[in-house]
């Protein structure tokens, strides 16, 4: 009776507490002292992997406590298997002991149930052969159906505070997507919001751009593979099966995924749910933790909600965009105008300067255009410059920026270029011109450009216009039809023909 009375008395300790922690201590702690075991552990049952892991112990040999154990694995495997109590007197001749600890002789395995459910095991061992007589046995066994509700209890009340967190990051995500209307700063918001309710080490948000996927937006711990901005072909796994199933993919190793496709170099695995809005796929929410099958699908109900909320907000900032874009288009081409490049060299500059990415600024003129004008009308001058502009629009990225400066004049945005990458487009788009076929036009249109790079030719907007110009204008003193570099602007030193 007296042990029964102590056994009770452990029982309502390790069931005094829903903190998951407390209770693995506590049930350690009554294990050391009333059962004077040296050597215990708590491996708890991952259905998805189909592994024991040990989640709290004391007694093991170092690096031993951080080993996964198969389903069937050793005698905690065997008392998962056949739902009992597994007993080995010596663990010498038992084939199926796994060592953990060199000083083990002899080691009980208990279940740890819930109704007819393995949660874990309750694993002891001692240095003594033949250490746990029947009463012991029993006794155990006892006190492993207390722990196995204390356990269940804690896995419960975690659960309920997770999905509290949870539905209170939907909201929250759902109040800004009303709130914020401006997609940068949207998404910036969606991944912080994120990233701390379901408790990840990174969030990132990946939009399609035609047939790529760009990273728009990231929130966390780990530290990126790619510079902000990075392109990503839709055709690559994962988001070719995310795009083409409109369902989510999870990776549970993605330590040997290549470098730029890992996305973050500490991230172990990952989960991908496609962010949809009125049957189109926009972009690819991915959560990303430093460990490896961290993800499950139980969580997939919670974040297809956020994904759909992400997604229609998303939409949402888009037409946003839009609206504002077409105060910010040339009526006559249908390009950008001067108002959206003052606006976007700003911010362009801004994130060369941050992530040390580099832009650069292109300057170009339709060569002798009034004369043109004089020709053939103004009617057919008009045509040239629309031709001249979807001749830009074409050649360059869907990243850069080409805006009407205003005449016959162009201004043309580069991200992350440097100053022969420039000088290479610019002499493209000048080839480009000289060799199309203006209809009506019975003579050659050429462009004339000049070239200027952050920081080289200067940090501010003014600086890099004025460069830029200042090229301009060499390339039109040296013979036109042809492009230079600031720095070189006063030598003329130019390339073309």
């Amino acid at each position: 009776m007296p042990k029964l009375a102590v056994l009770y008395d452990a029982g309502q300790a390790v069931l005094s507490t829903f903190d998951l922690d407390e209770v693995l201590q506590r049930i350690l702690a009554i294990a050391h002292d009333f059962f004077h075991l040296n050597n215990v552990a708590i491996l708890l049952l991952d259905k998805d992997a189909r592994e024991l892991r040990v989640r709290s112990q004391i007694g093991w040999d170092v690096g031993e406590d951080t080993i996964c154990l198969g389903y069937h694995d050793g005698l905690t495997g065997a008392s998962v298997a056949k739902k009992q109590p597994i007993y080995a007197p010596d663990v010498t001749k038992d084939p199926r002991y796994i060592c953990c600890a060199q000083s083990t002789r002899s080691e009980l395995a208990i279940p740890l149930m819930v109704r007819d459910e393995v949660v874990g095991v309750l694993d002891c061992q001692s240095d003594s052969i033949d250490r746990f007589d029947q009463e012991t046995i029993e006794l155990l066994t006892l006190f492993s159906t207390q722990a196995s509700i204390a356990l269940q209890n804690a896995h419960l009340y975690s659960l309920e505070r997770k999905r509290a967190r949870q539905l209170e990051a939907i909201n929250t995500i759902a109040q800004q997507s009303t709130a914020v209307m401006d997609l940068e700063d949207l998404l910036a918001r969606v991944c912080s919001v994120i990233q701390l309710a379901f408790q990840v080490s990174h969030v990132s948000l990946l939009l399609r751009e035609e047939s790529d996927l760009v990273m728009r937006a990231h929130q966390g711990t780990l530290t990126p593979c790619t510079p902000p901005g990075q392109r990503f072909p839709a055709s690559q796994e994962p988001w070719s099966s995310v795009i083409a199933t409109s369902g989510m993919v999870i990776d549970k190793d993605v330590s040997t995924i290549p470098e730029p496709r890992r996305l973050f170099y500490e991230a172990a695995s990952r989960m991908s749910i496609p962010l949809i809005s009125f049957g189109q796929t926009l972009g690819v929410l991915t959560l990303h933790s430093s460990e490896k099958n961290a993800f499950r699908e139980s969580e997939l109900q919670s974040l297809e909600s956020v994904a759909d909320i992400c997604a229609n907000s998303i939409q949402n900032a888009h037409y946003v965009e839009r609206v504002k874009q077409l105060a910010y288009l040339d009526g006559l081409t249908g390009i950008f105008n001067r108002r959206f490049f003052e606006l976007r060299i700003i911010e362009e500059i801004e994130r060369a300067r941050r992530y040390g990415t580099g832009m650069a600024v292109i300057m170009a003129d339709i060569d002798q255009f009034k004369r043109l004008n004089d020709e053939f009308g103004h009617l057919l001058g008009d045509e040239v410059l629309r031709q001249v502009s979807s001749l830009f629009h074409q050649q360059l990225r869907r990243l850069d920026v080409v805006c009407r400066y205003g005449g016959e004049e162009f201004a043309i945005l580069l991200t992350q270029t440097n100053a022969e990458q420039a000088m290479a487009i610019g002499e493209k788009l000048r080839r480009m011109v000289a060799s199309h076929q203006f209809p009506g036009v019975p003579r050659t249109v050429t462009i004339s450009a000049g070239v200027a790079v952050f920081s080289t030719h200067g940090t501010l907007r003014d600086e890099l216009i004025r460069a830029a110009d200042n090229g301009l204008y060499a390339a039109k003193q040296a013979g036109r039809n042809r492009v230079c570099l600031a720095s070189l602007a006063r030598a003329a030193t130019s390339i073309g023909s």
